[in-house]
């Protein structure tokens, strides 16, 4: 969900056009002169403008004046072919999305809501053993749960029928906001935090406290909420005529979100992690400590790729808008890209969704503190001994069980 997208929902009536299919229409009657010294209304020229379910406005001009048996033929046959297109086209989408948010909703949706409940819970039942990476990963699977919660609704909203609420378009935009600035805050961190892991000697550095991380996550949460505020303090909507907006028409705070929201924090990534390369690749003369800092390390790149991969289609796509923008005046709505090319949207959205459901699955596998956790915690709560024994088998054959946790 993007949150400068102008959401447009139709209050008209429905009105049947070929094919039987719904549509809304609004009807204008244009007062300026037309050709040939005739007023439109003398012409009997009429915009007839579709309201989409896309938030566009397609106006067919219909001519009631006398015309020549073949343009009235070859007039209407355009009308035909016209109509027929956009509905071909609107069914096209709906059946695309549908198919895939069907997909996005059985296979991934699970996944991130139960998965990053469990790490909650793991985690905080086990408070006694949670390190300074699991801490920061608690915190970005809260943050995921949001964007998870966020999304069954989003990914189903086609025709962007839920935004005519005021409560709800910004109690959705404030949601997704906070999570997508609160996830980035969180991984860059994360990566600045592994390069003082690794870097320092002793793991007891003084830069590396249990206090040091909490007060770290609280104010990632209050740069992230600081962050949302400006976009939610626009958020609103406007009733003219017709249609009922719902928006945050503001190109500054696109450019805002692409800068400290992508490019910025992922070039501290970038920085980071080619000092963290720099130091492996000293560490390989001390053949104990290579194993037990790569162990460490495959699972923050893991995490920082997938983030990668999953949210630069979004970026890229606002950063294409941006661009349009600023070369056509004309294109400056903050809605345009996503309407004029409405399934590429939606997978952007999918994708970006899809970050916080994969991220409970790579914590999990190469998360080995974790693992043991999850081990432990399935050895207490499993009231029944043949739930037990399953629960047991299971993790004995994809967990491999550690005698020592270490922070690094």
């Amino acid at each position: 969900m993007d949150l400068h997208r102008v959401l447009i929902t139709p209050h008209t009536a429905n009105t049947t056009e070929a094919g039987g299919v719904g549509k809304q229409a609004a009807v204008e009657r244009p007062d300026a002169a037309a050709p040939l010294g005739g007023s439109a209304m003398d012409m009997g020229i009429t915009n007839v403008c579709h309201l989409t379910d896309f938030g566009t406005r397609r106006c067919n001009r219909m001519y009631s004046t006398p015309l020549l048996d073949n343009e009235q033929l070859n007039t209407s046959s355009d009308c035909n072919r016209t109509g027929l297109g956009e509905i071909t086209d609107t069914y096209q989408f709906y059946i695309i999305s549908l198919f895939l948010s069907c997909l996005y909703t059985i296979f991934l949706f699970p996944v991130g809501f139960i998965g990053n409940i469990l790490i909650l819970v793991v985690n905080l039942t086990h408070r006694d053993k949670m390190t300074i990476p699991d801490l920061y990963f608690v915190n970005l699977a809260a943050a995921d749960l949001i964007l998870v919660a966020d999304s069954l609704i989003e990914v189903f909203n086609l025709n962007e029928k839920y935004y005519d609420i005021a409560a709800l378009c910004t109690f959705m935009s404030l949601f997704f906001q906070v999570n997508m600035y609160s996830s980035i805050f969180f991984l860059t961190w994360m990566s600045f935090d592994r390069y003082v892991a690794l870097a320092s000697s002793v793991s007891s550095s003084p830069m590396r406290t249990m206090q040091h991380a909490k007060l770290s996550c609280g104010l990632i949460w209050m740069a992230s909420i600081l962050a949302t505020l400006l976009p939610f303090a626009i958020v609103q909507t406007q009733h003219r005529g017709e249609v009922n907006f719902c928006f945050a028409n503001v190109l500054e705070i696109q450019w805002l979100e692409v800068t400290i929201g992508f490019l910025v924090p992922f070039s501290i990534i970038g920085l980071c992690y080619s000092l963290i390369v720099r130091i492996l690749m000293r560490a390989q003369k001390h053949r104990g400590l290579w194993p037990r800092r790569q162990k460490a390390l495959r699972m923050i790149v893991v995490v920082v790729l997938v983030f990668f991969i999953c949210w630069l289609p979004e970026n890229v796509f606002i950063s294409i808008q941006l661009l349009q923008g600023a070369t056509d005046p004309s294109r400056r709505s903050a809605g345009t890209l996503w309407h004029d090319y409405p399934l590429t949207g939606h997978i952007v959205n999918l994708a970006a969704f899809s970050n916080s459901c994969l991220n409970p699955i790579i914590y999990s596998f190469l998360g080995e503190t974790f693992r043991d956790k999850l081990r432990l915690f399935v050895k207490q709560k499993a009231s029944w001994s043949v739930l037990y024994r399953l629960c047991h088998h299971t993790l004995d054959l994809h967990i491999a069980v550690r005698t020592e946790v270490s922070e690094v």
